[in-house]
């Protein structure tokens, strides 16, 4: 892993892909025990959670089925708009089923929490609780929990793995961290 200059900032080694794996397996297998006799629907936050879901669900050892979502509160740059947009509506049908919300990074929760009223107000499920592969929990203060944290992680801005920098550094295979006083012109 090596220093990843975008744009004007540049992000240094954090978390490698082998370390990564073995949060998401660990991760996978405390789903699979709440869920074993079921058939959970798992819905991916897009577009950042793409990495992680599929190797989640690589490791989910049960039954099980997909959908999509695609909101956000940030619009280019480094931090959260405040303000969730929805940008592509559910992909699957989902009334009455036990259902997981994918989320790549929770920060300040507005996004996931936008998602979760929705679901609970107009699909009616059975069940629905919400995974993340990071947390920020210094600067996570909604109500609600989240349910399942694969890790939680400092106040800090990360890339890598799904997560981007102006839709920039998502293919890469490890996180990244911006670099403090590392801004280049």
């Amino acid at each position: 892993m090596e220093i990843v200059k975008i744009h004007d900032k540049e992000f240094v080694p954090y978390l490698k892909n082998d370390e990564i794996q073995k949060l998401i397996k660990d991760l996978a297998e405390k789903v699979y025990e709440d869920y074993k006799d079921e058939v959970p629907v798992f819905i991916g936050v897009l577009n950042g959670v793409i990495m992680f879901f599929s190797d989640f669900l690589k490791h989910y050892p049960g039954q099980c089925e997909i959908a999509f979502i695609q909101m956000s509160s940030y619009v280019g740059g480094l931090e959260s708009t405040g303000i969730v947009y929805k940008k592509m509506d559910l992909t699957k049908e989902v009334e009455g089923r036990h259902i997981i919300l994918m989320e790549d990074i929770v920060d300040t929760g507005n996004t996931i929490e936008s998602i979760f009223a929705y679901f609970k107000n107009t699909q009616r499920p059975k069940s629905l609780k919400v995974a993340s592969l990071l947390l920020k929990p210094d600067v996570y203060k909604k109500e609600f929990k989240i349910d399942y944290v694969a890790k939680e992680i400092p106040n800090k801005f990360v890339l890598g793995y799904g997560l981007d920098y102006d839709e920039l550094g998502r293919n890469l295979p490890d996180l990244y961290q911006l670099s403090e006083g590392r801004i280049n012109h």
